[in-house]
């Protein structure tokens, strides 16, 4: 399993139009194959970025998402906010789960 963790640096002023963002999403990446999970983090101390964490049953999985129709329908559908909304340039990390205790459950 991996972990995909998309940093998104957003200004306070548009944290809930961003938030927003991912509530009314299409939902698209929920039936891709390989996907688990999606979840996404506020930051709590100001200056630190939003985290979009998803969970794939590979890294082969996470890039076919990648490649696929549904991720550039997706993505264009999300496009909402103007630049100025972001205080600097994204960053992906994927990393490899190597422990897994106990099970998160949102509200």
């Amino acid at each position: 399993m991996i972990t995909v963790a998309n940093r998104i640096f957003v200004h306070p002023e548009y944290h809930s139009q961003f938030e927003a963002r991912f509530q009314d999403r299409a939902g698209l990446v929920d039936g891709m194959q390989g996907f688990i999970a999606n979840q996404v983090l506020r930051p709590t101390a100001e200056g630190d970025p939003f985290i979009v964490l998803t969970f794939w049953r590979s890294r082969e999985d996470f890039e076919a998402w990648t490649r696929s129709d549904a991720f550039r329908q997706g993505h264009a559908r999300s496009g909402s906010l103007p630049k100025e909304a972001f205080s600097g340039p994204n960053r992906l990390e994927v990393h490899e789960v190597v422990q897994v205790t106990g099970e998160v459950k949102g509200e």
